[in-house]
């Protein structure tokens, strides 16, 4: 028995290595479409009478079906109760280990996410995982998980009366996405006992919550109705308010579930953070884990090819590692002489220009408002030029390198965004030439993001050649006429719309008014302006006040 339970988990090891390896779409891969969910399931509803008056203790179940939406307010008061853990999630109620890995790994590193990894098969003998458990990194791979039957039947309830979610969780961990993607009134969860300012990991009830959302449920005239995935919900006290209970626990039926379009998102998720590009279940992570050691030997190993190896011979070599790029239709007519071109290019990672000069193979000049000193040594295309923020200098520098003939790339968003959206152009580059270049970047990465808005950013051209697989692809589009802006008679904000419209039709990203600022406001608490020293202590006050006392939510606002 021992030897066959050792060779099921070395068969789930290979399998996750191979999926790791071979997968060149990361989690996006997570969207792929299912057959619907039939909803001629069988219900079996064995009625109890009701209790004097109040809410029943023994309510109706019906097994296989999901709960009918209600009718609208304000034609009858409802309430539904989920449980998030096993009718909310696809993954089920017996899958919460990828989330507090990732909890693990992206706010407290790697040997953090290693304890927990080896004490995983103590926690599945024990206690298992429904009582046990980088917030900011959870609600990009939640939303991802929500099924889309599950997600509309919570929405119709939410737009007719109210939602009580119930969880296995940390609240910490979950409150903000149900609340904030999915407008539920109140979630019921463990609180996490904290110590000296940290989160200790010990679990207690939240016994007040279960109190305030059962008297919320039990309010007169409601009409309370459960929505669980798990026989465990029937224990559970808020069980005894629901009149009835839809009971979706067969896995046959779990797994014809859709994942939810990301068109049906109740808002776009553009940013998030976070490094790891797979959902980290128990046999990847420890895959990525027997990954890293060999990962770090061929990433050197490509650095040093990328290095001192000439484009036409690294290119091929780099691709035998898995390290490739594929180039999208044609490239440009490039000058003979006399000024440069500018190449405007949307920002998904640092080396973004490397691979525009790749795929011109000519050598390039990028701008950049700010770079690690360990990037600018390990580029192969040279100093970076820094750019200050300043209009005027920042457009003189742009200006005089036009004018010397070199091609000079430069990316108008000001910082990277991994998601499928064009975040708001900088107008600055329309004013510099007569015409400009799109170019459209995309990027596939297996393991690890290469960019990030809390973490060390001088370590993400390392994170980027640690990946099994990578894949940039680069499309030059047709020139813009930008002489109009240089002329006078046109706005240079109008261009800059016109070229990110291009980009994004092109690409098939979504087009935003979302800036810098917005990004590292929401993901780190900071303005994301890197400084000198001698001005971190006077603008320290400033940014904290303006995060405390101005919170923008600008996600869904979309150009004309």
């Amino acid at each position: 028995m021992a030897k066959k339970k050792l060779l099921l988990l070395a068969h789930k090891l290979l399998s996750a290595m191979l999926s790791l390896l071979f997968n060149n779409g990361g989690r996006n891969n997570s969207n792929k479409q299912q057959p619907p969910l039939s909803n001629q399931a069988a219900a079996a509803p064995p009625p109890s009478p009701p209790g004097d008056g109040g809410p029943s203790r023994h309510p109706v179940v019906h097994r296989g079906v999901l709960p009918p939406a209600p009718a609208p307010a304000p034609a009858r008061r409802a309430t539904l109760v989920v449980d998030v853990d096993a009718a909310l999630l696809r993954s089920g109620g017996d899958d919460l280990f990828p989330y507090f890995m990732l909890v693990a790994l992206e706010a407290g590193g790697f040997l953090r996410g290693l304890a927990l990894l080896l004490l995983y098969p103590l926690l599945r003998l024990v206690v298992g995982l429904r009582g046990a458990a980088g917030v900011r990194a959870m609600a990009a791979w939640l939303m991802e998980d929500v099924a889309a039957e599950a997600f509309d039947a919570l929405r119709a309830a939410v737009a007719a009366g109210e939602a009580v979610c119930v969880t296995a969780m940390p609240r910490v961990m979950v409150e903000g996405f149900l609340r904030e993607y999915l407008g539920v009134e109140a979630v019921v969860a463990p609180e996490m006992k904290v110590l000296w300012g940290f989160y200790t990991g010990l679990m207690e009830d939240a016994d007040h919550k279960v109190a305030v959302a059962t008297a919320m449920a039990a309010e007169e005239g409601k009409e309370v109705v459960g929505f669980a995935g798990s026989p465990e919900f029937l224990q559970h006290p808020l069980a005894r308010c629901c009149k009835e209970i839809f009971l979706v626990s067969s896995d046959d039926e779990k797994r014809r579930w859709r994942p939810l379009p990301r068109d049906k998102y109740p808002k776009p998720m553009v940013f998030h953070d976070g490094r790891l590009a797979f959902r980290p279940t128990a046999a990847d992570t420890l895959a990525m884990f027997a990954w890293l050691p060999f990962g770090a030997a061929l990433g050197a190993a490509r650095l040093v090819v990328a290095l001192a190896v000439p484009y036409r011979y690294s290119t091929p070599l780099l691709a035998a590692t898995g390290m490739s790029w594929r180039l999208k239709g044609g490239r440009p007519a490039l000058p003979s002489g006399g000024r440069g071109q500018l190449f405007v290019c949307n920002h998904r990672t640092l080396i973004d220009p490397v691979y525009v000069s790749v795929a011109l193979d000519r050598q390039v000049r990028a701008v950049s408002y700010s770079l690690s000193r360990l990037s600018e040594l390990i580029s192969p295309i040279g100093r970076t030029v820094r750019l200050t923020r300043d209009r005027s200098s920042d457009g003189a520098v742009m200006a005089r390198l036009l004018d010397r003939g070199d091609l000079v790339v430069v990316c108008p968003e000001g910082t990277t965004c991994r998601e499928p959206y064009l975040l708001r152009f900088s107008p600055l580059f329309a004013e510099l030439s007569d015409d400009v270049v799109p170019v459209g970047i995309a990027v596939e990465t297996s393991m690890f993001y290469a960019t990030t808005a809390g973490g060390l950013k001088c370590f993400d051209p390392l994170y980027y050649m640690v990946n099994p697989r990578m894949c940039y692809t680069v499309q030059f589009l047709d020139k813009v006429d930008t002489s109009p802006v240089r002329s006078g008679a046109s706005p240079s904000t109008d261009m800059a719309n016109l070229v990110q419209r291009k980009m994004g039709n092109a690409l098939g990203y979504g087009c935003t008014m979302l800036t810098r600022k917005d990004k590292y406001l929401m993901l780190a608490g900071n303005d994301g302006i890197v400084r000198s020293t001698d001005e971190k202590t006077a603008a320290a006050a400033g940014c904290g006040a303006a995060t405390a006392g101005k919170k923008k939510d600008k996600s869904t606002e979309k150009k004309n």
